[in-house]
């Protein structure tokens, strides 16, 4: 059988027909082609809505945060002299300072050693403590005290450093102190002699308080090297002496063991950089704010400009934008509109809404700024800005502060009632350690747990006084590594009677001290028949009458009330009424809220975007059904129209089979 090409037996085109049927066929995929080049317009629209809102977020960042309300600019007249930085307490005002003196810390230089590898003593294991404090009284002679007085600080821990057979040289002292983090540096400075290499420490802290004094137990040879006692046997020698930095502010001399000086202004940190006279001004941020107030409201601009243009109507084209009466649109630019219409609760005065600082709406949904009355409020009610802007509290009652809140907290203002103030937990003794002084074994350690948290703290050995036993408890307990990496602090002093009272640092039922006997000298010699102290307890009170939760000097709103998650501390003062709690949702903190339902994971816009692409995936199936239908019905033209030219090639042989037949009959018969 030959090939056959369909049509040729019929001369019909059937290529043509089947193309013009197949288009006939086809026409849903055109509709679905412009039903789903009419979803991806819109999911551009989405984009660019998605966009624009996150532009108009991004411009209030520099409002939602109450520090840009609360932290001062300082501006100081020499910068060479000092600089300043401010905190949320500090006021503006205006300071003459003269610095007279800075902060140094001590530095000692030991004996020069012929090596800085060479092993030092016998390499037994020796143990270097190093206490901080105060040199006074006696003479200082080319770097040796004479007749001086050594005063510990309670408020620096000892310090210890092992050195053995692994690290007893110079070079291994050095590194055993630099990496022990006790508060000292170490160094190696080399003088040219037969004996160069001098060992050279220094307080890490700066100030009188801070100089230091160096038990040695161990090694002869190490100690010989090593002990550095400002009012006996001194084998270093003193290259700089220990100093507080002098200042006066506006003519009131005041003393810092820091070149840092904090509170003396205050809610300020100044910072002493040389000697000299400058001046110091704090000033509100209005610049900053002012900027930050239009920025907030050109984005707002933008935003509006967006909206119009993907849902509004233009008619002059008489044409409507992509997103035209789509709900999550129209939605998120109502929601929008409605957060900045509605009054805030403000922190207790009359800015409560944008048209308080000059901001209104216009005809065409736009924001406009009367600069002149912006200028005014951010001059006269600038703190009060921030209740408009942030989500901010503000205690009447100055030993009251706001310290958090949750997003179920209502903004409002909470009447604050105190029923008991918060206590620390003690432990005060029955023993009178002025009576005596108090002997303390080698090997010395003693168990104490403070707040939940037990440590051994070990304890030098000596002969104390009432003051310096109370002192070498408090810096062994603080020093100690659990308590100090938790933060917990304890203060010793004895009471009038001369017995010894310890107070943890911490308030609430969960402060407590007890202690326990280790090894060498036993607690009772400091605390006789007393081993466990009186818990703390915790704030009690209640906002607008409803029951708070107090944990500490922390008192919570309730859950469930109003003031649910309104957490304030209470750090003194006395009980009953204490004033106002005001605290304020402003519009930088609600609409960040807000965007987080529209354009945040699982919000209208997101939702929406979901549909559409679904939308859009199903088109894509339905296109893909389409075509496969199309391939199968196309194939059934062709086999259709292959038969039919079968057919019509067949009946056309015949009639020209028959035509010859009749042809050769006619013509026999003329014959």
């Amino acid at each position: 059988m030959g090939i056959q090409s369909t049509g040729v037996g019929s001369n019909l085109n059937v290529n043509d027909i089947i193309t013009k049927l197949m288009q006939v066929e086809s026409q849903p995929l055109t509709t679905l082609a412009k039903k789903e080049a009419s979803y991806l317009a819109k999911l551009t629209a989405y984009g660019s809505l998605n966009g624009a809102l996150s532009s108009f977020q991004s411009s209030f960042v520099g409002l939602n945060s109450a520090a840009a309300f609360q932290n001062l600019t300082a501006n100081v007249g020499d910068p060479s002299i000092l600089t300043a930085s401010t905190t949320s307490v500090a006021t503006a005002g205006n300071y003459n300072i003269n610095v007279t003196q800075l902060a140094k810390a001590q530095t000692i230089s030991s004996a020069g050693q012929v090596s800085t590898t060479d092993t030092i003593g016998t390499g037994a294991t020796t143990t270097i403590s190093f206490q901080f404090g105060t040199i006074s009284g006696g003479t200082l002679n080319n770097g040796v005290y004479t007749g001086a007085s050594f005063a510990q600080d309670a408020n620096q821990a000892i310090g210890t450093v092992t050195i053995n057979n692994t690290n007893n040289s110079l070079q291994g002292i050095r590194d055993a102190i630099n990496a022990s983090g006790k508060g000292v540096t170490a160094s190696i400075v080399g003088d040219g002699s037969a004996t160069p290499y001098h060992l050279v420490l220094s307080s890490n802290k700066t100030g009188a308080t801070s100089s230091l004094k160096i038990d040695v137990s161990g090694d002869a040879s190490l100690q010989s090297l090593l002990s550095y006692d400002p009012t006996g046997t001194q084998n270093f020698t003193e290259t700089t002496t220990a100093q507080n930095a002098n200042l006066s502010i506006n003519g009131i001399n005041i003393t810092s063991a820091s070149n840092t000086v904090n509170d003396a202004v205050q809610g300020t940190a100044i910072t002493l950089s040389k000697t000299g006279s400058t001046s110091l001004a704090l000033s509100n941020n209005t610049a900053g704010v002012l900027n930050s107030i239009n920025t907030f409201v050109k984005g707002f601009n933008d935003l509006q400009a967006t909206f119009k243009s993907l849902t509004g109507f233009d008619a002059a084209t008489k044409k409507g934008g992509v997103l035209t009466g789509d709900a999550a649109a129209r939605g998120a630019q109502t929601q929008v509109r409605n957060a900045l219409s509605s009054a805030v609760n403000g922190l207790g005065g009359n800015i409560t809404t944008l048209s308080s600082i000059g901001i209104s709406f216009q005809k065409d949904g736009t924001l406009s700024v009367d600069s002149t009355k912006l200028q005014a409020a951010v001059n006269n009610n600038f703190k009060e800005i921030s209740g408009l802007f942030a989500t901010i509290g503000k205690a009447t009652d100055s030993l009251v502060s706001y310290s958090s809140s949750t997003a179920a907290t209502t903004q409002g203002s909470y009447a604050l009632n105190i029923t008991a103030l918060a206590t620390q937990g003690s432990l005060t003794g029955d023993v009178d350690l002025t009576a005596a002084s108090t002997t303390i074994d080698p090997n010395t350690s003693i168990n104490v747990t403070i707040d939940g948290t037990s440590a051994a703290v070990t304890l030098a050995a000596g002969t104390y006084t009432a003051s310096q036993l109370t002192t070498l408890l408090q810096t062994s307990i603080n020093g100690t590594t659990a308590f100090s990496s938790a933060g917990i602090k304890v203060s010793a002093t004895t009471t009038g009677g001369g017995l010894l009272k310890l107070v943890s640092s911490s308030y609430g039922s969960t402060s407590n001290i007890a202690l326990a006997n280790g090894t060498g000298t036993g607690v009772s010699t400091f605390t006789g028949s007393i081993l466990s102290g009186t818990p703390g307890t915790n704030v009690t009170g209640s906002f607008n009458g409803v029951a708070a939760t107090g944990a500490g000097q922390f008192l919570t709103g309730t859950a469930g009330s109003a003031a649910d998650g309104l957490k304030v501390l209470v750090s003194g003062g006395t009980t009953g009424d204490r004033g106002t709690v005001h605290f304020s949702k402003g519009y930088a903190s609600q609409l960040n809220t807000l965007f987080s339902s529209i354009i945040g994971t699982g919000g209208s816009i997101a939702n929406t975007t979901d549909g559409v692409n679904r939308t859009i995936k199903d088109i894509g199936k339905q296109r893909d059904i389409l075509n496969s239908r199309l391939i199968d019905t196309e194939a059934r033209y062709r086999a259709q129209f292959t038969a039919l030219d079968k057919i019509v090639s067949g009946l056309n042989n015949t009639s020209t089979f028959l035509t010859q037949q009749l042809s050769a009959l006619t013509g026999s018969n003329t014959k």
